[in-house]
Parts: structure tokens; sequence; C-alpha cells
């Protein structure tokens, strides 16, 4: 133990005396920082590479983590889970350092997202998190996604029917189920608001724009609508457009905060509000995140965290703001 002080202490002196002299120093961590990431391979595996949201993250991934030496690598299964599962099941057996999963819904990959980890890869989850756990989440906050729509919502139907249409993802996915609570926990609070139709569009515009047209003519005196993702919700509001109902019906969304999705659409009138999850934070988040596993030598299946990215209501109060929203490309 005295030597082991007396080591420490000769080191500090040494260090002291450098500083003094104006002389350079090794930084002390940087050598074994930099040799956890070299070298190393990250796969991604979105919904699918056509979305604006897949699109930011993999920018973000690249422009972070190639200059580290690490190799991203994608697998895009073009919005089809069977395909997802077969490239998930065969970046297992190619065995990259970290696979980061979009997942489509809850159960899909669970698994394979175990079966992973067992095999010594680390799995960070973008967005959508399994029911399975990994070594860390990184993306929204679901329930609390849907409270700050329901509270606008209940806002903007105060003096008018209370009735509200809510219209779905998928209802297997963690998108759509935790937004759902998160909705619950404020309408349980304002028993004037009476939900008249909860549907799912399984994240298709067309399938969305069908629902609204019905509910609007049962309900004429719809007062709001909450969908759970812009480009979903582009046929939304385009039935309460053809409706003649646009600025009457509330409509609330979310999504990722890119331009032509969110400040363009807020700004045209068709959304009254969309919650941005903000692409571009996310993936500087998930980046730092892959980033910390490696260096610190974090072993599948040893840490279970979550990040939660910060969500900003976009109106039209902050929809001409720069910097509110950002721009696919640049």
């Amino acid at each position: 133990m005295m030597k082991t002080s007396l080591a420490l202490c000769a080191a500090l002196l040494t260090s002291g005396a450098a500083f003094a002299q104006g002389k350079g120093l090794d930084e002390p961590i940087r050598g074994g920082y930099k040799k956890a990431l070299t070298g190393r391979t990250v796969a991604f595996l979105p919904g699918a590479m056509a979305m604006d949201l897949a699109q930011g993250w993999l920018r973000g991934l690249k422009t972070e983590l190639e200059p580290q030496g690490i190799k991203v690598v994608v697998r895009d299964p073009n919005f089809n889970t069977q395909a997802g599962a077969q490239a998930f099941t065969q970046l297992i057996a190619d065995k990259p350092d970290v696979i980061v999963v979009h997942n489509p819904d809850v159960s899909t990959y669970a698994k394979l997202i175990a079966q992973a980890e067992k095999a010594g890869i680390l799995i960070v989850q973008i967005n959508m998190a399994s029911v399975t756990q990994s070594s860390a989440y990184v993306g929204t906050d679901w329930v609390d996604m849907g409270e700050v729509q329901a509270e606008a919502v209940v806002k903007a139907c105060q003096g008018k029917s209370g009735k509200v249409a809510i219209v779905q993802g998928s209802f297997t996915a963690a998108a759509s189920a935790y937004t759902v609570k998160g909705i619950e926990n404020v309408f349980a609070k304002n028993p004037g608001i009476k939900i008249v139709s909860n549907q799912s569009a399984d994240w298709q515009a067309d399938k969305a724009k069908a629902i609204t047209q019905t509910v609007l003519k049962q309900h004429p005196d719809l007062c709001g609508i909450i969908g759970f993702w812009d480009a979903m919700d582009q046929g939304t509001a385009a039935a309460v457009k053809e409706a003649g109902l646009t600025g009457k019906v509330f409509v609330a969304t979310s999504g990722g905060g890119e331009t032509r999705a969110t400040c363009d659409m807020v700004k045209s009138g068709a959304y009254d509000l969309n919650v941005s999850y903000n692409v571009p934070n996310q993936s500087a988040n998930l980046a730092s995140t892959i980033k910390y596993l490696l260096s610190a030598g974090v072993k599948p299946g040893q840490l279970k965290g979550q990040m939660y990215t910060t969500l900003t209501p976009v109106t039209k109060a902050n929809a001409g703001t720069e910097g509110t929203c950002w721009t696919l490309g640049k």
C-alpha cells in the first residue's frame, strides 16, 4: 500500500513538473478509448431506410462513429418484419460488435435480442423498444408523448363536443401501446373528453385517411384527432381538409422533426401540433451511447439503461423559428 501511494505521488509530482515547464503529456485515457473503438463494427437494422427517421439516425451514426474507426453497416428490411427477422438472424451469425435495432413491435425481435446478447453482441434499441430489454434504449418516452398530445387536445376541445378520435400506428408497437397509456392518463382527469374512435392504420397514410373520413361522417362535431406518426397522418390531415374542417378539428401528431414533415405541415395548417422527438438529437445520443458502451468495455447483458430524448411541441408559434426542425440532407 505504501509503495502504491509513493508511486502515485511520484507520478503526480512528475506531471506537475511537466505542466510547470509547459511540456506536453500523454493523455491517460485517450489510448484506451481509441483502442476500444478502432476496428469495431456497428450494424443498423431500421424499420425501413425510406423513412426520414432512419436516414437521420444513419447519418448521425456515420458522422459520429466512422471518424473513430468504427465501421457502420446497414440491413434494410423495408417494412417487412419477416425480412427484418432474417436480417437480424444473419447479423447474429456475422457478429458485429453492436446492433442498433428499430423494433417493428414489442415482440417480433424479442428472442433475437436475447440471442444476440448471449452471443456477445451489444444491442441498442432506437425509439421503439421490445419487451426484451437490452444494454440500452435510446428514444422517445412514449407515455410522455401521449400526455403532451392529450393535454393539447383537451385544451383545444374546451367548449366543444369533447369528441376525440385516436389513429394508432400498429397496436403491437411500443409507440402505440405506451402513447395510449399517456393519453389515458390525461383523459382520465378530464371526464368531458370522449373517445369515439380508436383504430390502427398500421402506419399507412391511406388507411389513416379512410379511418378519418369514416369517423368525420359519423361525428361531424369531432373536436380532436390524435395520430401517432406524421408520415401516416398526412392521410389524417387530408381527410380533415376534404371535409372542410381544417382549423376546426384539432389534429395532433408526432415525428422526428424533419422540416417538410413537421414545420412545413404545421405552418400549412395541416397539423395543429406535431410533437418532435428530434432525430438529430436522438442520433447524437445514440452514437454517444455506443461510444460509451464500447470504451467502457461493457459486456452484453451487464447493463440495461435508457436515454429518453427531449420532446419539442411544434405549433404555428415556433414552426417558423430556425432550429425547430431539421432538413434531410443538410
